[in-house]
């Protein structure tokens, strides 16, 4: 599998930024601890109270504010990254981002992620550039990131791999009588076991009977019973990169609606994923699944946008969603989820990873979309 954090991958993206602020009126751009950071250098930190700020100007090797106990991490680095450390006296910080601002030079116009730009490093940056002007620029990075190469692919490919292989064992242990919580924690075990990196994508989502008509909802103490519709939205990372996967099961036998708006929403899914084709807006995907909801009947109970970008972060560009004319091109990578939530009842929602490629959508997730029963 190729590595996306080569120095190769790193040197290019640099390149490619570097270029994008130049045509951009850009002087720099400032990244805090998060992905894009990843992104850019390869190096993984926390965003805590201590700032860690990554900078980058044109034509220049880039600076990094760090704390001085994490500089061992730079050690692995086959590239220039200049490093200023600060100790734990909060006095000293400012004289570290002072030193970064002398050695990137003159900027007047300094790009930020508005995402991720806390006020804590904005004040550190408007006193190291004095008269400097910090817009919101983290377009240029997504611009980059949306379009994900082979090794980027293959990362997502084994997380999504990672991923159906812990829904599959802990189907197995689900019980009639277990709570939301209990499978929850069973589905983190197994993901683990398998090999996902330590921060998955988000919690689990694990959410029974009328809790599954939250698209959002929250683990709870909720224990699952025959007629239940059961989803579980979960996910797992591999080297950075994330899987985002849904699939809803009935507990023992449910309704005759249950299993109907079950099959209109797999209608949609697919919909959805065949929609998907090169030049074509995202908006196209959004509406295909959308009218298989809608000609059903159902279409006041699908209440969000079909999908959204996935890649390094759990949500990112581009976004399935009716107004978004965005050609689709190869690389970008997205989730395919529609559903159905019936108030205070039940829902349904199946949801598939997808990447485009030089042939059309390919569909990474191939975990069963037939309706299921489980806790037998």
């Amino acid at each position: 599998m190729t590595n996306p954090f080569s120095t190769e991958n790193l040197l290019r993206r640099q390149a490619q930024l570097s270029d994008a602020m130049s045509a951009g009126g850009f002087d720099a751009m400032a990244l805090n601890a998060g992905p894009s950071q990843v992104y850019m250098s390869g190096l993984h930190f926390h965003l805590m109270e201590r700032p860690t700020v990554l900078l980058l100007a044109p034509g220049k090797s880039p600076v990094i504010v760090l704390p001085d106990f994490e500089k061992g991490k730079l050690s692995s680095l086959d590239f220039e990254l200049r490093a200023v450390t600060y100790s734990e006296n909060p006095a000293e910080w400012q004289a570290a981002f002072n030193q970064a601002a002398a050695l990137i030079g003159p900027a007047k116009q300094i790009g930020v992620e508005g995402l991720r730009m806390r006020v804590m490093e904005l004040r550190y940056l408007q006193a190291a550039f004095p008269g400097a002007e910090f817009p919101i620029a983290e377009h240029l990075i997504a611009d980059m990131r949306k379009h994900k190469d082979a090794g980027e692919i293959a990362a997502m490919k084994k997380a999504v791999e990672i991923a159906e292989g812990g829904l599959e064992a802990t189907l197995k242990k689900i019980k009639i009588g277990m709570s939301e919580k209990e499978i929850a924690g069973i589905l983190v075990q197994e993901l683990y076991a398998l090999g996902s990196d330590p921060e998955l994508p988000f919690a689990p989502i694990v959410a029974a009977a009328a809790n599954s008509a939250n698209p959002h909802s929250t683990v709870s103490d909720y224990r699952i019973k025959e007629g239940d519709l059961l989803l579980i939205d979960w996910g797992a990372s591999y080297n950075g990169y994330l899987s985002d996967l849904t699939r809803t099961f009935a507990v023992g036998e449910i309704s005759e609606e249950f299993k109907r708006i079950y099959e209109v929403v797999k209608l949609a899914n697919q919909a959805g994923r065949e929609a998907a084709a090169i030049g074509a807006p995202c908006a196209a995907v959004d509406e295909a699944a959308r009218d298989a909801i809608d000609d059903n009947g159902y279409g006041q109970y699908f209440t969000h946008r079909t999908g959204h970008g996935l890649g390094m972060e759990g949500h990112e560009e581009p976004y399935m969603r009716g107004d978004n004319t965005l050609p689709l091109a190869e690389g970008m990578s997205f989730t395919v989820e529609p559903g159905i939530y019936l108030d205070g009842r039940g829902g349904v929602r199946i949801e598939d990873n997808v990447v485009m490629t030089a042939d059309g959508p390919l569909t990474l997730s191939s975990f069963p979309r037939e309706l299921r029963s489980v806790g037998k």
